[in-house]
């Protein structure tokens, strides 16, 4: 393995970037790398639409779907250091009504680390009203005893984190709350509730018409399956559930905080960056250090009971789970986030992908807009991140 980010590896990168639109499906993609702090690559290269008739550039905005989570799962933690809440504080210290359902035992940390047992609603519950998803959340019963199984949370994560911040920050949504804190000050090209001024800057995405993995198959055939958690969690609440859903403007104004960030690689890899410094930028403590070591920590590594592969949480962000084999020598099952066991981040449906590696100083962001199908990103994120490390 060669050092990070040398210029070999980046070379490399850019090798792997392009030849993914010669023989990888790719249509519009932009990749962003940054080490400690200043950005080292920087490529945009496609179109925005099949007919080939918008450029894709460096200043294109894509909806990340799911990669969402990670800024949001800042502003999270953000919010609880700011007021003084420890994450295994009881949710209804803070929001009371939340304790329906026998759930006066579930502690933010349940919330983060997706073992809360909320991942699927009861009642049919519709994704653009947020008082009702709300309120579906305060009555529903937990489907497993919280902190005892892990089951991503894939819709109702973003409700519960954006209801936590509003209260602790008294702010309209978790997305003001992370363009106040974050957006704005470091002047970031992405967003949890696009204003209008930036609408004709998005591309729209596609569906995705392969898998790029047979390790996908449990996941797809889930998905597929009525009634399975895996279907309930990605349609809990419904709504929104076809592609073309996320190419509506009301969607990219709506800031859900699950899936409903808009941005740049280059507006995701930065924000990253500053964590990957420590929660550092341009010599000023955006957040405290401790809670970029909180996300660097492992809490929970399962086959989650959602995706139906080994997953790794910190508090709110994705980490390669390691080989629990106790005859293997307990690396990493995969390396989406590079070697490092201290890196993290969150992909996003079709792809994307977004992470930081403080041990290297290392922040990065992938975003595309040919989806491709599976639980994971597939080969062509996968490649350059491989590259990017020379392994």
């Amino acid at each position: 393995m060669s050092a990070p980010a040398s210029a070999a590896n980046l070379q490399a990168v850019r090798a792997w970037f392009e030849e993914s639109f010669r023989t990888r499906w790719e249509m519009g993609a932009s990749v962003s790398i940054w080490q400690h702090g200043r950005e080292v690559l920087s490529l945009s290269h496609g179109h925005c639409d099949r007919a080939r008739t918008r450029v894709w550039d460096e200043n294109t905005l894509a909806p990340v779907w799911s990669a969402t989570k990670g800024p949001a799962a800042v502003c999270c933690l953000l919010a609880l250091e700011e007021a003084g809440i420890p994450l295994d504080c009881p949710v209804s210290e803070v929001w009371p009504e939340f304790v329906g359902g026998g759930k006066s035992n579930v502690a933010f940390i349940h919330l983060l680390t997706h073992t809360a047992g909320l991942c699927a609603l009861d009642v049919r519950t519709p994704i653009y009203n947020y008082e009702a998803v709300v309120e579906a959340l305060e009555r529903q019963h937990p489907l497993w005893e919280p902190g005892m199984r892990q089951g991503y949370h894939a819709r109702t994560f973003g409700f519960l984190l954006d209801e936590v911040v509003r209260r602790l920050a008294e702010t309209e949504s978790l997305g003001e709350y992370f363009r106040e804190v974050f957006g704005s000050p470091m002047a970031l090209d992405f967003w949890i509730g696009l204003p209008s001024a930036q609408w004709e800057r998005v591309s729209p995405v596609y569906p995705g018409k392969i898998s790029i993995s047979n390790s996908d198959q449990p996941f797809i055939n889930a998905f597929n399956t009525a009634g399975s958690l895996t279907q309930r969690t990605f349609t809990s609440p419904f709504g929104l559930n076809a592609v073309n859903d996320f190419n509506q403007s009301e969607m990219w104004a709506r800031g859900y905080a699950s899936m409903g960030g808009v941005g740049s690689a280059h507006g995701l890899a930065k924000f990253y960056s500053m964590l990957a410094q420590g929660g550092r930028w341009n010599d000023t403590q955006i957040i405290p250090e401790s809670i970029v070591q909180c996300l660097e920590q492992t809490l929970t590594q399962e086959n989650d009971a959602v995706l139906l592969t080994p997953i790794a949480f910190s508090a709110g962000m994705m980490q390669d789970p390691l080989n629990e084999d106790p005859e293997s020598d307990g690396g990493k099952l995969r390396q989406l986030y590079g070697p490092s066991r201290r890196a993290f981040g969150h992909p996003g449906a079709g792809g994307s992908l977004a992470f930081a590696d403080p041990e290297n100083g290392i922040g990065f962001a992938y975003v595309m807009n040919q989806m491709e199908v599976g639980a994971l990103p597939g080969e062509r994120v996968q490649g350059l991140v491989k590259a990017l490390y020379g392994v």
